[in-house]
């Protein structure tokens, strides 16, 4: 069996400025002479040095924006990376169960420091292994399943091989996510993902085949200008007429939009 579990415990360590004062990322040295990098929240932080994929745009979106009004009660971050989405959606809401599903063994132990770091870590659990034996080895739902995945079909080289592997969707491929995420979903629950805009319609009809249709879906531009980058999704078992949103991140440079700054303020330390 290559699935395991390791519980979490609550236990604050970090200093109190970290929550509202300084600036949102910065690098220091740690006792043992390891260079840390922290980005810090209103109310957590995340280390991500041992992370290919450090905290952005696309992941704050995803966790600010995903629906939890309806009380989920059971929640699945699929590709977890620092911990960040289960670590918003631990902020968000209630639910007693939080669990977080990472196959690099680096980012697993850098979500589980930031899990046991943060105020919520009772409710947060980690399964270090691939998506398909957890989905093999697992008999629970989920009312809500969250997703960043991997997007790039192409091959890209950052000269950092962790990083190259966690940006290419062979790793997780959009097949195999919609598939398990079908298998792993309540009746009632949802599931929510961020992807390129381009590449809307294809994923909305691979989830369409596994029984998940389109709850709310929101189209995002960086600026007025700009043309549409990427696609936050809600996918529920129910069929029904589509929330249909719009939002653009930045007036100018360094100049957000109300409508972004109303989404993420809960997070953002400058917000």
């Amino acid at each position: 069996m290559y699935v395991y579990v390791r519980k979490i415990f609550s236990r604050v360590w970090f200093f109190p400025f970290f929550w509202n004062l300084g600036p949102s990322k910065f690098s220091y040295t740690s006792k043992n002479n390891t260079l840390k990098d922290t980005f810090c929240f209103k109310k957590f932080k995340i280390d991500q040095e041992r992370c290919a994929m450090k905290i952005g745009t696309d992941g704050v979106l995803l966790g600010a924006w995903t629906n939890v009004d309806f009380e989920p009660q059971s929640i699945l971050d699929i590709g977890a990376g620092t911990g960040v989405l289960s670590l918003m959606l631990a902020q968000r809401c209630d639910a007693p169960t939080i669990d977080a599903l990472e196959i690099d063994e680096n980012a697993y132990e850098q979500c589980v420091e930031n899990f046991e770091a943060s105020p919520w870590g009772d409710r947060l659990y980690c399964y270090h292994a691939g998506l398909d034996e957890f989905v093999d080895e697992v008999d629970e739902v989920y009312d809500l399943i969250i997703s960043n995945p991997p997007f790039y079909s192409e091959t890209v080289s950052s000269g950092n091989t962790s990083r190259d592997l966690a940006r290419q969707n062979d790793t997780l491929p959009f097949t195999e996510l919609v598939e398990s995420v079908s298998k792993l979903l309540s009746y009632r629950g949802t599931f929510s993902v961020i992807i390129p805009y381009k590449e809307t319609e294809e994923f909305i009809a691979l989830a369409n085949t596994s029984g998940l249709y389109v709850w709310r879906i929101c189209s995002v531009r960086g600026h007025s200008d700009a043309p549409l980058k990427r696609s936050l999704i809600e996918f529920s078992r129910t069929k029904a007429d589509a929330i249909v949103e719009t939002l653009t991140i930045e007036k100018e440079r360094h100049e957000y939009t109300e409508a972004y700054v109303a989404l993420t303020k809960d997070f953002y330390l400058k917000m």
